[in-house]
């Protein structure tokens, strides 16, 4: 396995929450890069996004993404990092990520003001419109999908770890037996 899970999705499915119990469990450093962001520019990110407007925004965040130098670390980055191709890219080189997937109607449920929560949104889009054009991102970049539809955060938690060890386990199990290895009678 990588060294590194990143979590991705959309604003509140738990990104931060469920990464840092997963870091935990694991003996991992957890890294939050919407705090990174802020600390970098001296402000909030809805702030960042009202001055600057979006597309100076995303350029900030794929700077900051793409320069995550870690190790043995739980990464948590905002949701419109599946924007950013450089940061998608680095991070598919630097460790397994891990889709946190919710339907629509649970997400709307947790958040009742997208702005106010720094949520990236270009003028006259709606919440909706922005789920379903960032939804096929996610399952672009994912290696691992975990759906919490249904389940309480320590569910999560658990299904994440599970698939992380499953995952594990299949990458040993091909160091060990490449795909193009062939054991014959002659070999022995």
């Amino acid at each position: 396995m990588k060294k590194n899970l990143i979590f991705i999705g959309m604003p509140a499915v738990g990104k931060s929450t469920v990464g840092i119990v997963v870091a935990k469990r694991l003996g991992m450093r957890f890294i939050d890069t919407d705090l990174l962001i802020q600390e970098q520019e001296g402000k909030l990110l809805r702030e960042i996004i009202a001055e600057s407007g979006v597309d100076e925004f995303l350029e900030i965040e794929n700077r900051v993404n793409a320069s995550v130098k870690a190790q043995n670390a739980v990464i948590s980055p905002g949701g419109s990092v599946v924007y950013c191709k450089e940061a998608m890219e680095h991070f598919k080189k630097i460790g397994t990520v891990v889709y946190l997937k919710v339907s629509y109607q649970t997400i709307k449920r947790r958040i009742r003001n997208p702005k106010k929560r720094g949520v990236v949104l270009r003028e006259g889009q709606t919440f909706k419109d922005l789920y379903n054009e960032r939804v096929p991102y996610f399952e672009k970049y994912a290696d691992i999908t975990v759906c919490e539809d249904g389940c309480r955060i320590e569910e999560t938690i658990e299904n994440v770890l599970k698939a992380v060890k499953k995952r594990g386990n299949r990458a040993r199990r091909r160091r060990r037996f490449p795909k193009n290895l062939t054991i014959s009678q002659d070999s022995k």
